[in-house]
């Protein structure tokens, strides 16, 4: 089975080495495409795969498609590729594109749409998938070995796509405003920023873990480190009166809205 990805920035380059460092595809047997050539230097250089700037040649010949560009050029760039090998796979993971749409672009049910996320990078990704029409129980086997190679990967209903785009999809952004905004704090009450910085990307990722390791729920665990009229509660009140989690109900709301913008091609 050959692979071809079409886009080969960062979430490609993430994917294509979870594929070959698990196996599922001999580095001999992937391809990628890209236009820019700065792009195509990066990913050869992380991957040690081969990346063209023409799909040409290649794309009739391959098993599975992998979309990996951006949205807004994500129907130019399939309509440009020549016709595909009979019953080849593509997967999707372009934010907000229906499996409808892309079904019309590549004349084709056989289609996976995909949301991951930028930790794909370091195998800690979060990624759910939609099957298209015409898949099947081997092409959802592949989806989960590709995408559970780099982290956790769940299959949904597509309908839920656009709302995991806001949360896992671009979560990672809201983290790291989280961090930045609390190294700024703590510089400000005194600390170095580096030390603010190792202290705040630590203990985000200790209260991870004890999550994970379903130690206990959120609120439990939030419950059990609040001590009365304590440090931790006097900050907690804080974002509670500026109602902390309806900034977060917007923040994830504006994000699905936008996804669902992007399915419908809005710019």
């Amino acid at each position: 089975m050959k692979a071809l990805f079409v886009g080969a920035g960062k979430m490609a380059t993430a994917l294509a080495t979870g594929i070959v460092n698990a196996g599922i595809f001999p580095p001999e047997d992937v391809l990628a495409v890209d236009i820019s050539p700065d792009a195509r230097k990066a990913f050869i250089t992380a991957t040690g795969i081969r990346c063209l700037d023409d799909a040409t040649e290649v794309a009739p010949k391959m098993d599975l498609i992998l979309l990996a560009v951006k949205p807004q050029v994500a129907e130019e760039v399939a309509r440009a590729l020549p016709k595909l090998k009979d019953n080849a796979l593509i997967i999707s993971i372009c934010a907000g594109i229906p499996i409808e749409r892309l079904s019309q672009w590549f004349s084709t049910g056989k289609i996976i749409r995909v949301m991951p996320n930028t930790p794909l990078m370091v195998g800690k990704g979060a990624s759910c998938y939609a099957l298209g029409p015409a898949t099947d129980t081997d092409d959802a086997s592949l989806a989960d070995k590709i995408l559970g190679s780099l982290g956790i990967a769940r299959q949904v209903d597509e309908a839920q796509l656009d709302a995991v785009t806001a949360l896992s999809g671009s979560g990672p952004a809201y983290f790291f405003e989280m961090i930045q905004g609390l190294v700024d704090a703590a510089v400000q009450q005194g600390l170095d920023e580096s030390l603010a910085l190792d202290l705040s990307v630590q203990t985000m990722a200790g209260a991870a873990e004890m999550l994970a390791r379903k130690l206990g729920t959120p609120d439990e665990l939030r419950i059990a480190v609040t001590s009365k009229k304590g440090t931790t509660e006097a900050g907690l009140n804080v974002l509670a009166e500026a109602e902390f989690r309806k900034i977060l109900a917007k923040v994830v709301k504006a994000a699905k809205d936008r996804s669902v913008e992007l399915g419908l091609g809005k710019q």
